[in-house]
């Protein structure tokens, strides 16, 4: 089962305890958490990187506080950031973007402004957190497929019926069905829609798993039927035009010219 994350918390860096207490109180009616770190090497000693919902980091005007955002990614911490300016100006939102920010705010637009910008921040981040954790989950339950059922997986997300999936690896189809049966368990998917929907992407990665045609079985392929000869009209029956009958073709074969000797 997927564990449950932590409820997401508003991270704020400051050293201004005034502006702190002003945007946990904005935070405060969200509904969400909130912690005011004092200090950049505060927050990256304590975050824990599982954590969700947003980090606001407050700047000076000459900004020495964004190099903070260079040490976060090391560090797997991948909260959105919100860069919020004392005094803000063209170079200083240039250089918040250009380190990483989401978001750039001055203090004078703080109230009407970080609340919907939280929201949708917040929002986002959970849901790509729990999308990180599904893909995790799902890579897990892939890991420990067999090789067979990893080749009855690929065949079905490439689309093929148990029937054609016993042919190609020569198996009997109630063979194939419980096989499905047990990928279904494994797995833990309820329809084919969803085990396609959520190990399409797996199944790509395995690059261990040989390119099948269907029709052929693994280890002792059927050999590809021979081509029948295509003859032109002359080398079945005379052509009914008499230009037909000028010369044979230098290509019939031997039966082909005594024919045409017999005929001329």
């Amino acid at each position: 089962m997927i564990r449950s994350a932590c409820p997401p918390c508003i991270h704020l860096v400051t050293p201004d305890p005034a502006a702190g207490q002003r945007i946990a109180r904005l935070v405060d009616a969200l509904g969400i958490g909130f912690r005011a770190w004092w200090g950049p090497d505060a927050l990256l000693t304590g975050l824990d990187p599982e954590t969700t919902g947003a980090l606001i980091v407050e700047v000076s005007a000459a900004g020495p506080e964004l190099a903070m955002l260079d040490r976060l990614a090391p560090r797997g911490i991948d909260l959105p950031v919100i860069v919020l300016a004392r005094q803000a100006t063209v170079d200083l939102c240039r250089r918040a973007f250009k380190a990483g920010a989401r978001e750039f705010l001055s203090m004078s637009s703080l109230r009407d402004g970080l609340p919907g910008i939280l929201r949708k921040m917040v929002g986002q981040h959970v849901l790509e957190r729990q999308r990180q954790q599904r893909a995790r989950h799902a890579r897990s339950l892939y890991a420990r497929l067999s090789e067979r059922e990893r080749e009855v997986l690929g065949l079905l997300v490439e689309g093929l019926t148990n029937k054609e999936i016993a042919r190609a690896l020569a198996v009997s189809p109630r063979t194939v069905e419980v096989h499905r049966a047990r990928l279904a368990a494994k797995l833990e998917t309820d329809s084919l829609a969803q085990l396609v929907r959520q190990y399409a992407g797996l199944v790509d990665e395995d690059d261990g798993r040989p390119a099948l045609v269907c029709g052929q079985a693994w280890g002792d392929p059927l050999a590809p039927a021979p081509r029948r000869p295509v003859w032109s009209c002359l080398e079945c029956y005379p052509c009914p035009l008499s230009s037909c009958f000028s010369a044979p073709s230098p290509s019939l074969p031997a039966w082909s010219m005594r024919w045409w000797g017999a005929a001329a």
